[in-house]
């Protein structure tokens, strides 16, 4: 299960503290929230750790309370979690394609 802290404000690093199976915690970095299917999720940065050094990406499933409080679920399901994996790599290909082509030669086209 994941407990979330510090969704904060935007043009700041936005961290998640993870509660995991053994309850240990982890710090992750928010990399980007994201709509997959007809639901949203997040991807998750671990800031320390094996996981941190090999770049290893954690998914949720995201949704929020009524008062606005971020709400991470495991995906559970393997066929959802390939859906999800699938549009974070799209996601991460879109965007070094955006980086590789500079905003000036976008205009250009």
């Amino acid at each position: 299960m994941a407990d979330q802290k510090n969704l904060g404000d935007e043009g700041q690093e936005m961290t998640v503290t993870l509660t995991l199976d053994d309850d240990t915690q982890l710090e992750c970095v928010v990399l980007t929230i994201f709509e997959a299917g007809e639901r949203e999720y997040i991807a998750l940065l671990p800031m320390e750790g094996a996981d941190a050094e090999e770049g290893e990406v954690y998914l949720y499933r995201y949704s929020e309370t009524e008062d606005g409080e971020p709400v991470l679920d495991n995906i559970e399901d393997d066929d959802e979690y390939e859906i999800v994996a699938d549009a974070f790599d799209e996601l991460l290909d879109s965007q070094e394609y955006d980086e590789l082509i500079g905003e000036d030669e976008l205009e250009d086209l």
